[in-house]
C-alpha cells in the first residue's frame, strides 16, 4: 500500500513538473498588445530579446507585439550589424512587428534599403511608444 502511495504521489509530482517546463504551456489565449522598446547595441540583450519574444509567443500566442528600435537598438535591424536577422525573419512571420525610428536613422545616416526588409519605419520611435501606451498597450524595456 506505502508502494502504491509513493508511486502514484510520484507519478503526479513528475506529471506537474513536466507541465511546468513544457515550452508549449499557453498561459493566456486572451488577445494582449505589447509595445516593446530596444536602445543597446549589446548582442547579448538582443539574444535576450530574442528569446523573450518567443517565450511570450509560447505563453500568450494571441499577443500583439511591436518591438521599437532606437539609439543604439537600430543596429539590431541593420542588415551589416545584426546577428539576430533569421530570428527576426522568424518572429516577423509570426506577427511581430519591427519597426525604426527614423529620427535615428537621419542622426545616424542609415538609409532604409540597409535595414532587414522585415522592418518598417516611424518618424519618432518614442512618440510611436507613447501612442501604443496611450492605447493601452503594455510596454518592456529590452535590454
Amino acid at each position: 500500500m506505502k508502494k502504491t502511495t509513493f508511486l502514484l504521489a510520484f507519478l503526479v509530482f513528475a506529471t506537474a513538473a513536466q507541465a511546468q517546463s513544457d515550452e508549449n504551456v499557453v498561459v493566456s489565449t486572451k488577445k494582449h498588445k505589447m509595445i516593446i522598446q530596444l536602445t543597446s547595441s549589446d548582442t547579448t540583450a538582443q539574444k535576450s530579446l530574442v528569446k523573450q519574444l518567443g517565450n511570450i509567443l509560447r505563453a500568450a500566442p494571441n499577443t500583439k507585439i511591436e518591438v521599437v528600435c532606437h539609439n543604439n537598438g537600430i543596429t539590431f535591424l541593420q542588415t551589416a550589424t545584426t546577428k539576430h536577422a533569421a530570428q527576426i525573419r522568424e518572429l516577423s512571420a509570426r506577427g511581430v512587428d519591427f519597426v525604426a525610428c527614423e529620427n535615428t536613422m537621419r542622426d545616424r545616416k542609415v538609409k532604409r534599403e540597409e535595414l532587414l526588409g522585415e522592418c518598417r519605419t516611424v518618424p519618432a520611435g518614442v512618440v510611436e511608444i507613447m501612442l501604443k501606451q496611450e492605447k493601452k498597450w503594455s510596454y518592456l524595456k529590452a535590454g
